[in-house]
């Protein structure tokens, strides 16, 4: 499964709660998928955030969610951020 786009998130993480209708509309708008990975309560999937949330010189980048991951491009995103910081990030607009 290369190429996705991924979100990382927690249940209970209000500032993923709040992405959620960013992320609906996005999909929405411009017909991709993002893939949701829980993290908290998930320790395969926080083994595979904390893998690729690194820098070029590999120091954490972000330590937190909502940790946004672009497989095919490698841009990521880190915390709340805007409908147009999630659309750059997913379609390159």
């Amino acid at each position: 499964m290369a190429d996705r786009l991924i979100e990382f998130y927690g249940t209970e993480c209000s500032h993923c709660k709040k992405m959620e209708p960013l992320i609906e509309r996005l999909e929405r708008e411009e017909r991709v998928k993002i893939t949701r990975l829980e993290v908290w309560h998930n320790s395969q999937n926080a083994d595979f955030m904390n893998k690729v949330d690194r820098d070029e010189k590999g120091n954490p980048l972000c330590g937190g969610i909502p940790f946004f991951y672009n497989e095919k491009t490698g841009k990521k995103l880190c915390g709340s951020i805007s409908y147009e910081e999630l659309e750059k990030w997913a379609i390159g607009k």
